[in-house]
């Protein structure tokens, strides 16, 4: 099977494993009793999508609520394509008005610093309204308002985030809002989606196969935490999907609830204990002990907190590490990893590795 030839479908985002879904996908196919598997921090869901495509019984779980929305479109929702198609032609022809979001997300061709043209979030408010009003089934409900961020993905004024917009107008904000089917797939697996926490998750299931991309933490001191990644930069998602028009603040006219002090996710921490280990690592092994499955494999961005001496007693301490593996994306292909005193990168570019491992 071409791996590179699987598609999914998904937001800009920071934390998007587009490209390396080919190569996760085929050291998937190689190991053998493999039917049930957990994307641990699924974010856009592109690699559960993956999964399920594969035909592989796949659990999405994630903390954040349009995360849970993406997986249940994917994975969960059956009706067929006319049905939705209907829907969302009604939701296109609705009627626009100002309100909650053009007074906060929307601006006039003369203003800056919004992430919408007002045309576009005036559509925004009368189609999120009316989803309301429609009081369809979750599942039915998600494939909406995953459709609904994709079109208003597809208008933004930002760099894929909403903590900060740009000065001018983006080419694309100039489009006007339409929404558009998600490229759904046949579901021939068992899926399951969870909102949760991952410890509470892997304490109440078993899998046969793991995937781990957890935040890590930019090791880069002159940034922000990156903990509040999830509250901050995707915080108009969160509250296009609750439509419960919270307290903001902040010149990005941030949800209230996504401050630091809100946030409190053990991966997305950027401070060291007192031994001087990163806590976000000591998470990290506490994650892998805790796992109950047969095979874990586990991606790492060069930019992250841990080296490699860490990640090596991580994996070492509750298996057998069997594959260690960069992906050099010029050349398209995967090649095995020097485990020597440095990283591959000693160039200081920006690299990818899979870390693929056998539970004790």
């Amino acid at each position: 099977m071409h791996f590179d030839k699987i598609s999914t479908q998904g937001i800009k985002y920071a934390g998007s494993k587009l490209k390396i879904i080919p190569y996760i996908s085929q050291i998937l196919s190689e190991l053998d009793d493999v039917k049930t598997v957990l994307d641990g921090f699924s974010g856009s869901t592109r690699v559960s999508q993956a999964f399920a495509k594969l035909g592989y019984d796949t659990t999405a779980n994630d903390i954040s609520v349009w995360s849970e929305v993406f997986a249940t479109c994917y994975l969960k929702s059956t009706k067929p394509d006319q049905y939705y198609k209907d829907i969302l032609d009604h939701l296109n022809g609705m009627k626009a008005y100002s309100g909650w979001f053009t007074e906060n997300y929307g601006g006039e061709i003369a203003d800056i610093k919004r992430p919408f043209q007002a045309k576009n979030t005036r559509k925004l408010d009368a189609i999120r309204e009316e989803i309301e009003i429609l009081a369809l089934p979750w599942e039915d409900k998600c494939v909406l308002l995953t459709s609904l961020i994709y079109a208003l993905d597809s208008v933004d004024s930002t760099l894929g985030h909403y903590v900060a917009y740009l000065s001018d107008w983006s080419p694309r904000s100039h489009k006007d809002l339409n929404l558009k089917l998600p490229k759904r797939f046949p579901i021939t697996s068992e899926n399951h989606v969870i909102k949760g926490d991952i410890f509470d998750t892997i304490s109440k299931n078993e899998f046969d196969f793991v995937y781990y991309d957890p935040p890590y933490g930019s090791n880069n001191e002159k940034m922000p935490p990156s903990r509040v990644r999830y509250n901050s930069y995707y915080h108009i998602w969160t509250t296009i999907i609750q439509n419960d028009k919270p307290e903001i603040f902040g010149k990005a006219n941030r949800r209230e609830d996504s401050r630091d002090k809100n946030s409190s996710s053990v991966f997305e921490e950027f401070r060291k204990d007192s031994d001087g280990h990163f806590l976000a690592m000591k998470g990290l092994g506490k994650l892998i002990r805790e796992t109950k499955s047969h095979y874990i494999l586990l991606s790492y961005s060069s930019g992250g907190r841990a080296t490699k001496a860490e990640l090596n007693d991580i994996i070492s301490e509750s298996g057998k590490l069997l594959r260690a593996i960069e992906i050099d994306y010029k050349k398209n292909v995967m090649g095995n990893m020097r485990w020597t005193n440095e990283w591959i990168n000693s160039d200081a570019k920006y690299h990818e590795y899979l870390f693929l491992m056998e539970k004790f």
